[in-house]
């Protein structure tokens, strides 16, 4: 080989090596993001990305699962939910049943900069569903939720976001962990007893039951009395 073909063979090495060290370098900053949502689990305090998918997933009685909308880096670390899996604060309202489990659900729909152009992020809500023993995690969410499928992918749930499932966008998702946010919660049931005792009391919070009795003495006492009258006035 003459110098000239081992001096061209060294630089074209050179040149391969550089551009694939920098293709290396490039490749997490030019990784892709996706807008969709999420699906995680409350493992021992804290949010864990699902292993399996919501169709083939069996969550135990007392599990807590997680649903969040954001924009995720291929690369990056998950959006997880930004409230605490608390079951017994989700699960209060709802009384266990024989045969069935409770299952907690925590729907976070994101931060207004994850929401598509024009579409409001719904608030943060916890539910709890009461299904069968046996239901799958996407069994969970039908019961607290209306989700829309695509190729079992979750693209919607409650109607957010109206359109799209899980496509590629331009914009960089915060590297900082995001600020926790309150839920709202199922409203506890009124016990039979409580509400007795609120339908026994009038807006004075008097007893209306002896009250009605009452009338009913005063208006007997006064016909009897008026009958006597009229008697007594007859030849």
């Amino acid at each position: 080989m003459s110098a000239i073909a081992r001096r061209f063979s060294s630089t074209l090495l050179v040149s391969v090596l550089a551009a694939l060290f920098l293709s290396l370098l490039a490749g997490p900053a030019d990784a892709a993001s996706y807008r969709y949502w999420g699906y995680y689990t409350w493992t021992d305090g804290t949010w864990a990305f699902a292993t399996k998918g919501p169709d083939q997933s069996a969550p135990a009685d007392g599990a807590v699962e997680g649903w969040r909308f954001a924009i995720t880096a291929e690369s990056g670390a998950p959006r997880v939910p930004r409230s605490d899996g608390d079951f017994e604060a989700i699960c209060t309202a709802t009384d266990p049943a024989a045969g069935k489990k409770r299952v907690a659900v925590v729907l976070d729909g994101g931060l207004s900069a994850d929401a598509p152009t024009g579409a409001t992020p719904p608030k943060p809500r916890g539910a709890c569903a009461l299904v069968a023993e046996s239901a799958s995690g996407a069994e969970v969410l039908a019961a607290v939720a209306t989700a829309r499928v695509e190729k079992g992918l979750v693209c919607s749930i409650d109607g957010y976001p109206a359109q799209g499932c899980g496509e590629p966008v331009n914009t960089v998702p915060p590297t900082t962990a995001d600020a926790k946010v309150a839920l709202a919660l199922p409203t506890p049931k009124q016990t039979a007893a409580t509400k007795a005792a609120s339908d026994s009391k009038d807006d004075g919070g008097t007893p209306w039951l002896p009250i009605a009795i009452g009338g009913v003495l005063v208006v007997a006492v006064a016909g009897a009395a008026a009958y006597r009258s009229r008697s007594g006035a007859r030849p």
